[in-house]
C-alpha cells in the first residue's frame, strides 16, 4: 500500500510543479495588474483568459472526479474561455486565483486519499479513470502555463526570473 501511496503523491505533486518547466504561480510572479489583460500581436488570449481557462478546466475536472451527481453543463469551447481579455475586477482575479489553488489543493488530495482506486474507471463516466483524468488536468495546465509565459514574453511582461 505504501508504494501505491508513493506513486500517487508523485503524480499529485505534477500538476504543479516545477520540474521542466514554471510553474503556474511562477508563470504569473511579478505580473502587474494593467498586464492582466494584454493580448500580444498573434496570440488568441491575455494571461487572464489563459488563467481563467486553466481554473475553469480544473474546476470541472475536479468535479467530474468527485461528483457522482456530475453532469457536463459547460459547453465547449464558450463556457470555458472568458470573451475578455481582462478581468472584471482586481478581487475577479484575486477570487480566480484563490479558487484555482482551493481545486487544485483538493484534487492532489483526492489523487493521494484515493491512491487504490485511481486506475478505476469513473462509474459516471464513459470509460475515463481517476487517473487519466488527473493527468489530463496537469498536462493542460502545463501547456497553458507555456502560454502564460509566451504571451508574457511577447508583450514584455516577462523577465525571466
Amino acid at each position: 500500500m505504501a508504494e501505491i501511496k508513493d506513486w500517487a503523491a508523485v503524480v499529485a505533486s505534477s500538476l504543479d510543479w516545477q520540474q521542466a518547466h514554471v510553474s503556474f504561480d511562477n508563470a504569473l510572479k511579478g505580473l502587474k495588474p494593467a498586464q492582466r489583460g494584454k493580448r500580444a500581436k498573434g496570440f488568441h488570449h491575455s494571461v487572464w483568459q489563459l488563467v481563467e481557462h486553466i481554473r475553469l478546466a480544473q474546476a470541472d475536472l475536479l468535479d467530474f472526479c468527485t461528483n457522482p451527481k456530475y453532469e457536463h453543463s459547460l459547453k465547449w469551447p464558450d463556457d470555458y474561455w472568458p470573451t475578455k481579455p481582462a478581468p472584471a475586477s482586481a478581487r475577479a482575479w484575486t477570487k480566480c486565483l484563490s479558487d484555482y489553488h482551493r481545486d487544485l489543493k483538493t484534487l492532489a488530495g483526492f489523487t493521494v486519499d484515493h491512491a487504490d482506486t485511481l486506475t478505476e474507471k469513473i462509474p459516471w463516466g464513459t470509460g475515463q479513470t481517476y487517473l487519466r483524468t488527473v493527468l489530463v488536468a496537469m498536462d493542460h495546465a502545463s501547456y497553458h502555463v507555456g502560454q502564460i509565459v509566451a504571451v508574457r514574453r511577447a508583450t514584455g511582461a516577462w523577465s525571466g526570473k
